[in-house]
């Protein structure tokens, strides 16, 4: 099965993957049915979810049913959780949306529509489209932002930095996660290496610009957001990590100076 997923995700086309997954994938987890895991976005249950990975194929890592990853599962819980975004309509723009997240965010905002967008540069699911490196929004507009693992696909990740700070209104707060490699200080960029086979094994996927180190919280800060990176799995039971599968990454929460007068 690992041989399988490495072989896909590293050769087949991105379309026509997301498209075989849609059947391929549930059908799958049949064979995982079980009581070892449980996706707390969907509520399935596993004996363990579906390997995933480009370069290192991680175990326990994919909900065969509505294709959440570790990180979708951690940013859930928080959301849910340490949250009002729930309980509340939030003018929220959601950048290269989860699929699992989407659904169940366009589910809370059907009385309101309006008051959740969905942006991305080429998806079809997504209602509005534009690069991230230059938003046709005005400045202050959205209340909360939600932006993950798509800078390190960016030309110029701290314009787009910039980009999300002008849009977003004083008082409101955002996650934009990225994969941070905690055993680098420094963020690693070299545009010369252009063999796709080569950039894939040094970043991990041949369409990564960078690989980020514990100095990602610095470029947040540097846009100027206020910043904080929540370790929230370390705040959930040994339990609770082990059900849902979840990472020891941090959550970036962002947020806009509130303007006083």
């Amino acid at each position: 099965m690992k041989r399988l997923v490495r072989w896909a995700l590293k050769l087949m086309p991105r379309p026509l993957l997301q498209h075989l997954a849609g059947w391929l994938v549930p059908v799958a987890g049949w064979f995982y049915k079980g009581e070892g895991v449980e996706c707390p976005i969907c509520g399935s249950r596993y004996r363990k979810f579906l390997p995933y990975g480009y370069v290192r194929t991680r175990d326990n890592a994919l909900c065969p049913n509505c294709l959440s990853l570790e990180r979708h599962r951690l940013l859930w819980l928080w959301l849910t959780h340490e949250t009002d975004l729930l309980r509340t309509y939030p003018r929220t723009l959601h950048i290269a949306p989860e699929a699992c997240i989407m659904h169940h965010l366009k589910r809370h905002f059907k009385s309101l529509p309006e008051c959740y967008l969905t942006a991305d540069l080429e998806s079809p699911l997504a209602q509005l489209h534009f690069d991230v490196q230059q938003i046709p929004l005005p400045d202050d507009s959205v209340d909360i932002i939600l932006c993950n693992h798509l800078l390190e696909h960016v030309a110029d990740d701290r314009r787009a930095l910039r980009e999300l700070y002008r849009i977003l209104r004083p008082g409101g707060w955002g996650v934009v996660l990225v994969p941070v490699d905690e055993s680098r200080k420094n963020t690693f960029e070299d545009d010369t290496i252009t063999d796709p086979a080569e950039r894939t094994r040094i970043f991990g996927q041949y369409d990564h610009r960078r690989i980020y180190g514990t100095d990602y919280i610095d470029r947040l800060r540097e846009a100027g957001f206020e910043t904080t990176a929540i370790d929230y799995a370390a705040a959930l039971n040994e339990t609770e990590r082990r059900r849902y599968a979840l990472p020891k990454d941090k959550i970036y929460k962002v947020c806009k100076h509130a303007v006083t007068k």
